[in-house]
């Protein structure tokens, strides 16, 4: 008796699918700046997201400088983000930006009022700043800078798959590694200006120093990493260079 047909067996899809698309994903850029400042200019907010997250910073220290009054000068910061936000929800636009300067006021606020010292406002936007330098410097150290995950999570099939893909290109390391140390000195400027006006109990000052280091200071990094990113030509495959 003849043997019954035997059904052929269906590969498995490989485990790394995603990884794979990625990876052709990233056929279509000759090199790793091209790469980045596509993936970066997705995660900026432009001008908008500048003056959304500096207005009630702003609106803080004018307030606190006029009347001297904390509680005050938070409800004027918080009233601005209401409006910010507001505005960005009747045109049914992201909204993201808004609620980064709206958590910033709420733990401001907490800070502040909690001591009952103005000058406490901007303490965790300090200690944000001296976390985030530590980060940087220990991540670019070991080599795995933090820009490295923003191709990484650009492509969220393939980061589920494994965080780490990115890490096969040299290219996207040593480049991702560059635009860090840029922010690493930001932070180092910030720090150096913003810890002595804090305990000098400056706060008028402080106001003044928090929005020029904020976002005009950001632009100023921000230009130093676009020349990174415009003049380089770092191949993410180099056998594809002649």
């Amino acid at each position: 008796m003849a043997d019954a047909p035997r059904e052929e067996a269906v590969p498995d899809a490989p485990a790394d699918d995603g990884v794979a698309r990625s990876e052709a994903d990233l056929r279509r850029y000759d090199f790793v700046e091209e790469l980045l400042r596509d993936k970066l200019s997705e995660a900026l907010g432009g001008w908008r997201g500048a003056v959304e997250s500096a207005v009630p910073t702003l609106a803080f220290a004018l307030v606190w400088a006029r009347t001297e009054n904390l509680r005050t000068a938070l409800v004027v910061a918080g009233a601005c983000v209401a409006v910010l936000l507001l505005v960005r929800l009747v045109q049914r636009q992201d909204a993201r930006f808004v609620a980064y300067a709206a958590a910033g006021v709420g733990i401001s606020a907490f800070f502040a009022l909690r001591s009952g010292r103005a000058e406490d406002a901007f303490l965790p936007g300090m200690l944000q700043n001296a976390g985030l330098l530590v980060l940087l410097l220990v991540t670019n150290l070991t080599r795995w800078p933090l820009f490295g995950f923003v191709v990484g999570v650009a492509e969220p099939e393939a980061f589920a798959e494994n965080p780490t893909w990115w890490r096969r290109h040299s290219g996207i390391v040593m480049v991702a590694a560059r635009l860090a140390w840029v922010l690493i000195a930001l932070n180092v400027v910030r720090l150096a200006i913003m810890v002595p006006l804090y305990f000098a109990e400056q706060v008028a000052a402080l106001g003044i120093a928090k929005v020029v280091l904020g976002w005009p200071a950001y632009l100023v990094a921000l230009t130093a990493m676009g020349a990174i990113l415009l003049r380089g030509r770092t191949p993410i495959d180099p056998s594809r260079v002649a």
